[in-house]
């Protein structure tokens, strides 16, 4: 059982699917107490910190501990620099797949993961685009199937997620689906326009209601009338507009300022974050009325580094009408493995700069996109003599490998040994001279 896909997709028929085990990281601290999460679609934080999903309220436990991640054949975990470490057998783990029933410490607490109720059914999109947005992940997948859901309702949508990471054409994508797609999709970029004009924009003002009205100006929100009112980073609202925001919302009603007449506006409302905005109604820099206003639908848009099968299809699409033939020998495979902080954009900026500059050598893009060259890459190997570097490398990941089995049968010997193709000796072999062991 332990050893079933923790992920199966059905992509035949009329409505494509994926069948996820109904798992959950669970954690017991010293004094018995037990925490849990159930692990979906989006990666779980587990930490200390208030930026966590799970949060552990243990010293031993970093602000950011460790990720873990569904993945078709278990539960990815990766440490995320924590203090103390992700430690299996009394070694350490940068990473691991863990399957049903594996446990490893988070400094002194124990985290296991564990199956709760039958697995869940989730709808999948049955093609890799919605609208200009592009993913064959899994998560795209099904964000892209829930959007176009979404699509079909008048309800305000709250999209949130890192810079770069294609909100508002996800919007433009639902806006296009819907049956206002015929209306205007009105931009309000809360970034980019001062805060003491941002009630200016959104509301519109009579001539003569403030210093430099020199006339009339219709509000964001009124010109929106029968379609989409996209307001990019409501996050950054100042906090005193948005009572008045609210109310607008609420009544479908604006009033320009200087005191001009009422105005009745039919829009839809879809608004976007960096990071979820039930943290900023915590730290009191948003309302709380707001905030449940406009999460009527609320969807994460994941990094781009949590879907990097994504990166081929994405640098294909950024490079049209050019073909992937025609970049430098190992292009793709180092934006690949990039961490691509700006998302999205930064990808796209990367191949921007390969479209307009084709004998760009692949070392000046790196360099140019801050991205890892080879040589950063080697980190302290670099500095080591050829055969000392390679028998660390070696022995480092021989370590891993063998812990990682080990977690997936649960320390069992027999099956551990079966599964890597060596006999029982030589695995208590390899063990001792790692310092690991079996449970049995």
């Amino acid at each position: 059982m332990a050893h079933a896909a923790t992920i199966t997709t059905h992509l035949a028929g009329p409505t494509p699917e994926a069948e996820l085990r109904a798992l959950a990281a669970v954690v017991r601290l010293a004094d018995g107490t037990t925490l849990s999460a159930d692990l979906g679609i989006a990666p779980i934080l587990i930490g200390s910190g208030p930026d966590a999903t799970l949060k552990v309220a243990d010293p031993s436990v970093s602000r950011l501990h460790c990720e873990l991640s569904l993945q078709e054949d278990g539960v990815a975990l990766r440490d995320l620099g924590s203090k103390n470490g992700v430690v299996l057998g009394g070694v350490r783990l940068s990473q691991a797949t863990l399957s049903l029933g594996s446990s490893v410490l988070l400094g002194t607490v124990r985290l296991s993961i564990e199956e709760r109720g039958a697995p869940k059914r989730v709808a999948l999109w049955p093609e890799p685009r919605f609208g200009g947005a592009v993913g064959m992940s899994l998560s795209m997948r099904v964000l892209f199937a829930r959007l176009a859901q979404a699509a079909k309702s008048d309800s305000a949508l709250l999209l949130w997620g890192e810079s770069g990471t294609g909100k508002e054409v996800l919007a433009r994508a639902v806006h296009a689906h819907s049956g206002r797609s015929a209306g205007p999709f009105v931009v309000l970029d809360v970034g980019g326009i001062a805060r003491e004009l941002i009630e200016a924009e959104l509301f519109g003002y009579e001539k003569g209601a403030f210093t430099g009205a020199t006339e009339a100006h219709r509000g964001l929100i009124a010109q929106a009338e029968g379609g989409t009112l996209f307001i990019d980073g409501v996050d950054e609202v100042p906090l005193e507009v948005q009572p008045r925001l609210l109310r607008a919302l609420e009544t479908g009603e604006v009033r320009p300022l200087g005191g001009g007449k009422v105005q009745a506006v039919h829009a839809r409302v879809m608004a976007t974050a960096k990071r979820q905005l039930r943290r900023a109604v915590a730290d009191a820099t948003f309302r709380e009325d707001l905030y449940f206003r406009l999460a009527v639908l609320e969807e994460r848009v994941p990094p781009l580094r949590e879907r990097r099968e994504d990166v081929p299809l994405l640098v294909e699409h950024f490079l049209q009408p050019r073909k992937l033939s025609d970049l430098p020998p190992g292009t793709l495979e180092l934006l690949s493995s990039h961490h691509w902080p700006g998302n999205v954009r930064e990808l796209r900026n990367a191949v921007s700069r390969l479209s307009v500059f084709p004998e760009l050598d692949l070392q000046s893009l790196m360099l140019d996109q801050g991205l890892e060259t080879g040589r950063s890459r080697l980190g302290p190997l670099g500095a080591l003599p050829l055969k000392e570097a390679r028998e660390k490398l070696l022995g480092d990941f021989e370590r891993t490998y063998l812990a990682e089995h080990l977690a997936r049968h649960h320390g069992n010997i027999a099956e551990t040994a079966r599964s890597i193709g060596v006999s029982r000796q030589s695995l208590y072999e390899l063990l001792n001279n790692h310092g690991l062991r079996g449970s049995r």
